[in-house]
């Protein structure tokens, strides 16, 4: 508080005891008890009034200790209870929170991860996956704004996420590894990755590239081969060295037939190698069959012909084949015709596909007879005139019946066809483009699929030769394109019914990874009813374990997720509560954990992180001089820090409340002693 204000305030003192004495004493002889309890109540509430006028600041001081960060980070993957090094870490863990001195000098805090960060030390070491740099980058970001130190418990065993040897942190935080396990170095044979396909065609052959690894320093000769059953299908003698420490090996398999096959990779192990199950890995393909014959029938030859062509054929199990009228068509040996701008000429084979249930794709353009066309009343129809109108594509995000994506339609070139509005029965089909023209979205159908069996689609314009030409401007290739055509082809060809409840999951999953089953229900006019209660019941076939659940909704689906289940064959059934509608299906859960992977501790790794963050590495035994280093560092201690509060004197509101309690009194005194 400043001079000034101090002599304000006192001068306020005095003018409020001069005015009460001058209204209440000044000038009687004789002065009773009631005279100077006014005056006392008179000169409070006036210098009151002035003291808020004057509105001085109160400036209160408050001092507290601040101490560093100690996190102790601790990893509770599997690879630590496989390498029996739980106890130790959960020993080191105990010596370290329960420290008396680091517990006055620093706040401690603990937290655990696998795949995962989480706060508080519940260890059960059953985490299946182990991301490291991620657990530093989420306490970095925790952290970010105090000094703190993070001791990382950990067997430095990666098997998740990028390299944690390159993080590095924020000035303020620093890491301190303390090493889990043997460090020793031993003869070892394991198989690092394999690389495959995860789906193959029937007859196809499918490549399997496998990455062998070695440590040791003997020479060493032995056999790596791919099993499926008892069967061996590959086999080939390896050999490594003290220089030649990997290999990796590359074969083909045949796809011999459909469904889920699984294989066994396995290197034969060395005499006395300690870890022999990562000498085997199992993997799986699922062998479909999707080859698919396509026609493309017309009365004209066209562009839009062959960019179909091109299109279809770009996935090597379709085939299509361009034919027009006057050739010998057989329309049995197709799954798919694709009807290129109709005319009374296709009366024939239009009469012979809508007979036998075929699949088709109707495209329309300038030199479509409309007239013929709505006669066969399919499902949509055009008032048209002979003039010819320019129709831009607009994406319709809401198309559900298969996934496919944005792949530029707002600058694709116009397709052109006869100018007249167009009716499309929506509860026939489902729209994937809308239709602009001359800038506006007119809400009208360009192109759609149809929602039951046989099905059938169309497209209301030619010229997408051109829309084949754009995408491969804009990306140089015809990927994105033909991607989405094929999509559109593999729906039309496809005899499967429509079904209000329709599921998907893989046909496999890897025991480190999560299993998760997706569904769609549709109400009875086919649109999709997102307050439904879907329940799914999941058995192991071989342990009859059983589990059951609800469905989450997500956005325009629900979805169950399992996590990581134990290998083995399981089927489940989803059913939607209240209604007589359920679907099933089965997958299989292939045996692999990448946590028995590992031999020893990762010292090396460990060893380049402390490297690359100018720190310290710590070993199981060398605690006690971690924590005095701790102690010792300057750049660790609590720190007093003040906090100075400034508040108005017009901000105590019980100060005019007491004002108020003054004014009352005096004014209720005056009335009792009849003054007033």
């Amino acid at each position: 508080m400043t001079i000034s204000t101090i002599l304000l305030i006192t001068l306020a003192l005095f003018l409020a005891l001069g005015f009460a004495f001058f209204l209440y004493l000044f000038r009687k002889p004789v002065k009773y008890r009631k005279d100077y309890i006014l005056f006392v109540l008179r000169a409070l509430g006036v210098f009151i009034v002035l003291l808020l006028l004057i509105n001085p600041k109160i400036t209160s001081t408050t001092y507290e200790i601040e101490k560093p960060d100690l996190v102790i980070l601790q990893d509770n993957s599997g690879s630590i209870s496989y390498l029996e090094e739980g106890e130790t870490l959960n020993r080191i863990s105990t010596q370290l929170v329960n420290h008396e001195q680091l517990k006055s000098t620093f706040d401690v805090s603990t937290a655990t991860f696998g795949s995962q960060l989480s706060l508080g030390d519940s260890l059960d070491f059953s985490a299946n996956q182990t991301n490291i740099t991620k657990a530093l980058v989420a306490a970095n970001d925790i952290y970010s704004k105090s000094q703190t130190a993070v001791i990382l418990l950990t067997d430095g065993n990666q098997s998740l996420g990028r390299d944690y040897r390159y993080f590095k942190p924020h000035d303020n935080l620093q890491v301190f590894p303390v090493v889990i396990g043997d460090t020793a170095t031993y003869q070892d044979l394991s198989i690092e990755r394999i690389n495959t396909n995860r789906y193959a065609f029937l007859n196809n052959r499918f490549p399997v590239e496998v990455f062998l690894n070695y440590s040791g320093k003997q020479d060493l000769e032995t056999t790596f081969k791919i099993t499926s059953g008892e069967t061996v299908l590959y086999s080939e003698p390896v050999t490594f060295s003290s220089e030649t420490k990997s290999k990796v090996i590359r074969t083909d398999l045949l796809a011999a037939s459909i469904g889920v096959k699984t294989y066994q990779v396995e290197i034969q192990p060395v005499e006395n190698e300690k870890n022999k199950i990562n000498n085997l890995q199992n993997f799986a393909v699922e062998v479909v069959d999707e080859r698919t014959s396509v026609l493309i029938l017309s009365d004209m030859p066209h562009p839009d012909l062959g960019a179909v062509k091109k299109s279809i054929e770009r996935n090597q199990q379709r085939t299509a084949e361009i034919k027009y009228l006057n050739e010998d068509i057989q329309i049995n040996d197709y799954q798919l015709i694709i009807l290129y701008q109709v005319n009374r000429r296709f009366n024939d084979v239009i009469e012979s596909v809508l007979e036998r249930n075929h699949n088709y794709l109707m495209i329309t353009g300038l030199r479509t007879d409309w007239n013929y066309l709505n006669s066969l009343n399919p499902g949509f129809n055009r008032s048209n005139s002979s003039q010819p109108q320019e129709v831009f594509p607009v994406y319709n995000q809401k198309f559900s019946s298969f996934q496919f994506e944005d792949i530029g339609f707002d600058d694709f070139p116009p397709l052109l066809d006869k100018f007249g509005t167009i009716e499309v029965d929506k509860n026939q089909f489902n729209i994937m483009l809308y239709q602009e023209i001359q800038g506006v979205r007119t809400g009208e159908a360009l192109m759609g699929v149809s929602k039951d069996s046989p099905k059938s689609g169309f497209l209301f314009g030619e010229n997408i030769w051109r829309w084949r030409a754009k995408s491969f401007l804009d990306n140089g290739d015809f990927e994105e394109f033909d991607d989405f055509f094929g999509k559109l082809v593999q729906n039309l060809a496809s005899n499967r019914r429509r079904e209000r409840l329709s599921i998907e999951n893989e046909k496999f999953y890897y025991e480190n990874e999560n299993v998760i089953i997706t569904a769609q229900y549709f109400d009875e006019n086919y649109q999709f009813d997102p307050g439904a209660i879907l329940n799914i019941e999941l058995i192991n076939t071989e342990t009859e374990e059983e589990v059951t659940s609800n469905l989450a909704l997500k956005n325009n689906f629900y979805q169950f997720d399992a996590g990581g289940l134990p290998a083995g064959d399981y089927r489940f059934s989803i059913s939607v509560e209240n209604q007589n509608v359920a679907a099933s299906g089965r997958f299989e859960v292939i045996d692999y954990n990448t946590e028995q992977q590992f031999v020893s501790a990762n010292l090396p790794g460990l060893q380049a992180f402390v490297e690359n963050n100018q720190t310290s590495l710590t070993f199981s035994g060398q605690t006690g001089e971690l924590i005095q280093t701790l102690l010792q560092s300057d750049k660790y201690r609590p720190v007093q820090k003040s906090r100075q509060k400034t508040l108005p004197l017009i901000d105590w509101y019980y100060l005019l409340f007491l004002l108020i309690v003054i004014l009352a009194a005096e004014w209720f005194y005056r009335k009792y002693l009849g003054l007033i």
